[in-house]
């Protein structure tokens, strides 16, 4: 009898923690990430599937990942490139990012791996964004994001409209 109440809940945890993870929404990885200046500001473009996820950073954020794009450096590093180079100093390194939506404000959850072990930290979206071009990591969203934020990518004479 003892063995048959083990087995029922060695079987309600698996299939519970099964569930679970059919309860996360499915992801996306972005395909391609550009900064523009709009008349409202600085904006991060999340491109997937056809559809663009606009975020709106501050111009230095804006500067750090056009230059992380590019290529281009500026006279001094910016926090990310001083971000960047500590941790790969330390053979730590950005494996993924997961940009989420909460009451209005992206969240980014930057996923940090240094040996065996990898920790998630909770950040700003613009600054988990910018370290995850720094170190080529893939930026993913929930299909559910992408569904709701998204807008619609037209092409008009070449140039790209929202």
């Amino acid at each position: 009898m003892k063995q048959l109440i083990l087995l029922v809940a060695v079987g309600l945890i698996i299939g519970s923690s099964l569930g679970s993870s059919a309860a996360e929404p499915a992801q996306v990885k972005i395909e391609n990430v550009q900064v523009r200046l709009t008349d409202h500001g600085h904006v991060v473009m999340l491109k997937a599937e056809g559809k663009v996820i606009p975020v709106f950073v501050d111009p230095t954020v804006a500067l750090s990942i056009h230059g992380a794009l590019s290529g281009e450096k500026t006279s001094r590093p910016l926090s990310h490139d001083l971000m960047h180079t500590i941790l790969a100093t330390m053979n730590v390194k950005v494996t993924q990012v997961v940009i989420t939506l909460h009451g209005g404000t992206y969240f980014g959850a930057l996923s940090v791996a240094m040996k065996d072990t990898t920790k998630v930290f909770d950040s700003r979206s613009s600054d988990a964004i910018a370290l995850a071009i720094h170190f080529k990591a893939p930026i993913l969203v929930g299909r559910d994001l992408l569904d709701s934020a998204g807008v619609s990518m037209k092409e008009q004479g070449g140039a790209e409209t929202l």
